[in-house]
């Protein structure tokens, strides 16, 4: 695994094991752990994931945090010199903001989170699902949705030092520069 850069986009289809590779990404710094969780639990299937991912954060000492909606401020509030933040998912952030049916709110944090992003403290990742990469979806809901995380990805991939796409487990880096200083 490659060495860590200040903020980092790892992107992924479901089950391609963007999850583990973001945690793994954490895990290897020296740094203390928080994992922001966008999910929200809607059904049973959706409770038992939700539990799982906690149950596999407590051996590592993971602060954990619950935000689905208001990510720039909770991304403000956590982070620190001293911290690496996972946030973990933006595709699940996107669909909890599109189901509030509030095109202001939904535009409003976006362009909150792409605005705090360039100056936070310490190191960042994101993770995300890739979903452009199937066919287009037939219900307009779908689609917005689709197209909505296609412009937030191209949008992070601007300001993040690193983005990386894992296809089967394996990461493939589309991006690895180093910023600058903060």
């Amino acid at each position: 695994m490659k060495s860590f850069v200040s903020s980092c986009l790892v992107l992924g289809g479901a089950r391609s094991g963007k999850s583990h590779y973001a945690e793994q990404l954490a895990i290897n710094t020296a740094l203390e752990k928080v994992y922001i969780a966008t999910a929200t639990a809607q059904d049973e299937e959706m409770q038992a994931r939700v539990e799982q991912h906690k149950q596999a954060r407590l051996s590592a000492n993971w602060i954990t945090v619950e935000e689905p909606l208001s990510l720039a401020g909770t991304l403000k509030q956590q982070a620190s010199s001293e911290r690496v933040i996972l946030v973990d998912c933006l595709t699940m952030w996107l669909i909890n903001l599109l189901m509030l049916e509030d095109d202001e709110r939904l535009q409003h944090e976006v362009q909150n989170l792409l605005h705090v992003l360039p100056g936070l403290p310490g190191k960042i990742i994101l993770v995300s699902n890739e979903i452009g990469l199937g066919v287009i979806p037939m219900g307009e809901l779908t689609r917005r949705y689709v197209d909505e995380a296609g412009y937030l990805h191209q949008m992070l991939a601007q300001q993040m030092d690193q983005v990386v796409l894992i296809v089967a487990g394996l990461p493939h880096v589309l991006k690895n520069e180093r910023r600058k200083t903060k």
